[in-house]
């Protein structure tokens, strides 16, 4: 899913991918957002990206980084309600639909 900067963007980061899954399930489940993209950095952080407006992205994160924490750990979580168009561009490097 590119991201073009319309929309807030959610941001969740973990260490592991189960805790990554695990939020990114919640945030998908709790709010009307679309799952934009993950980053995987190495075998240790990983960041799951989201867009909606900017009180479904403020909720989904929120539900998201409780996620994370309660069976791994949270090192990062951030809501950017309308981020320029070349954070965009960096966000889509990774898009889930490539």
């Amino acid at each position: 899913m590119r991201y073009y900067g319309e929309q807030a963007l959610g941001l969740v980061e973990t260490v592991g991918m189960v805790p990554a899954i695990e939020a990114a399930d919640k945030m998908l489940k709790a709010a009307d957002v679309e799952l934009i993209s993950y980053e995987n950095v190495g075998s240790t952080l990983v960041t799951i990206m989201v867009k909606g407006d900017v009180a479904a992205v403020r909720a989904s994160v929120e539900a998201g980084a409780e996620a994370a924490a309660a069976i791994g750990k949270l090192t990062a979580h951030n809501v950017m309600p309308r981020p320029i168009k070349a954070v965009g561009d960096i966000v889509s490097v990774h898009d889930i639909d490539k």
